[in-house]
Parts: structure tokens; C-alpha cells; sequence
């Protein structure tokens, strides 16, 4: 028997984790065991893990999903497009829940341009390191350390302006990009978030 299988984990435990996670059984159970039964430490457990459980997912196509909308007021609509795997999981409450939830972080992020780095444009990127390589504080230092404080400098401006990129309104220890792997682990597909549009009232779209 191992050191996981000799420690003893209730039903009750298990079901309070699953509440807070949305994990399986199976995982709480795991998280619960290996943590002692400290439920805090469980959860923690069960975020690293479902990370890396969702890094394997994410080159498996994904082409069924959601087209969620939030309203925000009046003045301001949120459209977002989800992907996953199949039409099972584009009907679960968790994957619904994700929809809606991202959705309204467009809305609370209104300077984000973009959904992650890899859509922005070689000429923004280009404009960001010229701005950067011609700041001042930089005259006189090494070339090689100038070159690591503009690459850090232009990753962090770049990082502004992604969705992905972006703490999570509802709880700012994630970032969007990480609370989406979460949600990957749980229901065992991939999910990409593809697009977001917004309406602004009287604003011309382009």
C-alpha cells in the first residue's frame, strides 16, 4: 500500500473540495491525501496539477463552443466566442459558467486589444522596442543587459494588452490564461478562447 492509499479521506471531504474545484472525485480524493486532508493545501494541490494536466490538451482541436454575450449597463456589450472539443462539454454549467465569466473580464479590462501575444501584430511589437531601445536610463549600460531591459520591458507592454494575460477579476492569484487551463483539467478537453468583441454605445466599429 502506498503513503496516498494509507491516509484516510472522507466523503465529506471530498465533496467540500469538489464544490470549491469542480475536480472529480478521483483528484480530490488524490489532493485530500497527499495534503493531509488540509483542504487549503488540497486546493493549491489541485490547481499546479490541473495546469500541467492542461498543457497536454492544447493542441486537440477544438471547434464546438459557446458565443456568450454580457451587457454591462447600457452603454457597453460583450460578445466572446469559446471553443472546445465537443458539443458535451459546450453544454456543462462549468464551461457555461467560464463563458459568461470571461466575458464580463472584457468588460472590466476595456484597454485590452487582444485575446493572447501570439495575435499582435510584428509591427506593434516592433514599435514597442524601438520606444523602449531609445529611453534614456538605458544610455551607457552593456549591451547585453540593455537588451534583457527592453525584451522584459516590451513582454511586460505586450502583456497589458492580452486578455490572457490579465489577473482574474474574481480572484487576482490567477490570470485568465491560468483560470482556462483550470477548466481544461476539470472537464478534460481542450478550451481556447478565440475572440471577444465589444460594443461601446455610439462607437463605430471598424
Amino acid at each position: 500500500m502506498t503513503s496516498t492509499e494509507s491516509k484516510k479521506v472522507s466523503l465529506e471531504q471530498i465533496s467540500s473540495l469538489r464544490e470549491i474545484t469542480g475536480a472529480g472525485v478521483l483528484l480530490c480524493k488524490e489532493a485530500l491525501a497527499a495534503t493531509d486532508g488540509n483542504q487549503d493545501e488540497a486546493v493549491k494541490y489541485l490547481r499546479k496539477k490541473g495546469l500541467s494536466l492542461a498543457e497536454k490538451k492544447v493542441g486537440r482541436n477544438a471547434s464546438e463552443g459557446v458565443i456568450e454575450a454580457y451587457i454591462h449597463g447600457k452603454n457597453l456589450g460583450i460578445l466572446v466566442e469559446l471553443n472546445c472539443e465537443t458539443d458535451f462539454v459546450a453544454r456543462r454549467d462549468d464551461f457555461k459558467e467560464l463563458a459568461r465569466n470571461l466575458a464580463m473580464q472584457v468588460a472590466a479590462c476595456p484597454n485590452v486589444e487582444y485575446v493572447s501575444i501570439d495575435d499582435i501584430d510584428e509591427s506593434i511589437i516592433q514599435r514597442e522596442t524601438d520606444i523602449e531601445s531609445n529611453k534614456p536610463d538605458l544610455e551607457g549600460k552593456p549591451d547585453e543587459i540593455k537588451q534583457n531591459i527592453i525584451t522584459n520591458r516590451v513582454k511586460k507592454t505586450l502583456g497589458q494588452m492580452c486578455l490572457l494575460e490579465q489577473n482574474y477579476i474574481k480572484d487576482s492569484n490567477v490570470t485568465v490564461g491560468e483560470l482556462i487551463k483550470q477548466t481544461t483539467a476539470v472537464v478534460g478537453e481542450n478550451i481556447q478562447f478565440r475572440r471577444f468583441v465589444r460594443f461601446n454605445l455610439g462607437e463605430t466599429l471598424n
